[in-house]
């Protein structure tokens, strides 16, 4: 199921490539900026899909090119599936690699697969969105196909008020 995020996340990254200063949601309704995140919605019913992002502060790596890096929770209540966390990357992941999400000094192991990563289950990503909501900074680390390592710094500033708002819009309690 998860590798279906990857057509939003694609999209995301489209026009966030379009429009770096003001990222837009693809088919979506902005529900607000909170700080360093933007919050999302689009669908109705069990549709319904409600997600947040945010971009890096600062991306480290010995890289030359790399596409959009970004973070992202999303919340599908009609399918019973709730805080799912991803990033993308901007590269492919190193086939059977590992990324590393590390909150304040706390480390939580991604799955990879293409330029995406994955809590790997329900579990995982509760417990990660639990330490973003309380924590200050995430870092971001993986490895590229070509072995380029690079750690990706986010702020979790405005991240507890656009995961309320991504509850609200979707009805989550």
């Amino acid at each position: 199921m998860r590798p279906t995020f990857r057509l939003l996340a694609a999209c995301v990254a489209v026009l966030t490539i379009a429009a770096p200063s003001v990222p837009m949601a693809a088919e979506g309704t902005a529900i607000g900026k909170f700080d360093a995140w933007a919050a999302y919605g689009a669908g109705t019913g069990k549709a319904k899909v409600c997600y947040m992002h945010s971009v890096p502060q600062k991306s480290e790596g010995e890289y030359s090119k790399r596409g959009p890096t970004y973070f992202q929770v999303t919340h599908r209540p009609g399918e019973k599936s709730l805080n799912v966390v991803s990033v993308t990357a901007g590269y492919v992941f190193k086939k059977d690699s590992n990324a590393e999400a590390e909150v304040d000094g706390t480390k939580y192991s991604l799955f990879t697969e293409g330029d995406t990563a994955w809590s790997r289950d329900a579990k995982g990503d509760a417990a990660l969105v639990t330490a973003m909501r309380n924590g200050n900074q995430m870092i971001v680390r993986g490895s590229s196909t070509r072995g380029t390592p690079t750690a990706d710094t986010y702020s979790l500033k405005g991240f507890s008020a656009a995961h309320a708002a991504i509850d609200k819009a979707c009805g989550v309690k």
